[in-house]
């Protein structure tokens, strides 16, 4: 029991370490909002999340706050919009390498239609799409939609 408490608080000691290295490589004051959304989306192992999962987990969050947080954070290149059809808005944690003037999400989404979840996966997009001359491509979203795992 000894041995599971201690690998318990080494664990929260280490999601606490890189919460507060996230906030300082992004130049942002480590407010309990910022480091509780924050905290929320490294425990979300890839899952993208809405608005109203943060509320629902965050019980006491205030909205504003909450908005301006979630805004602040994809601003800062700390998390990412994932675009996935379902009409609400979902963000997910984004690469360390994001910063303030450049995301690298230039990743597929895959968005369960069964239980509404969607996770970002691995492996960079390469469209072959011939854009008219002119035309500037400034983002690509590509969501595979499909049953997951737990509803299959």
């Amino acid at each position: 029991m000894v041995a599971v408490l201690e690998q318990f608080h080494y664990i929260i000691n280490v999601m606490q370490e890189d919460i507060q290295k996230k906030l300082e490589k992004h130049h942002l004051r480590k407010t309990n909002m910022r480091r509780e959304v924050l905290e929320l989306f490294l425990q979300s192992k890839g899952k993208a999340l809405s608005n109203r999962d943060i509320e629902q987990a965050l019980k006491s969050a205030d909205r504003i706050t909450l908005y301006r947080t979630l805004k602040t954070f994809e601003e800062k290149g700390l998390i990412h919009q994932a675009v996935d059809n379902s009409g609400t808005a979902k963000y997910a944690l984004c690469r360390d390498d994001c910063t303030v003037h450049e995301h690298h999400h230039e990743h597929a989404h895959f968005h369960c239609t069964n239980c509404d979840e969607t996770i970002c996966l691995e492996g960079a997009i390469n469209p072959q799409v011939k854009v008219p001359t002119g035309f500037v491509v400034e983002q690509t979203h590509l969501v595979l939609e499909g049953v997951c795992e737990k509803c299959g």
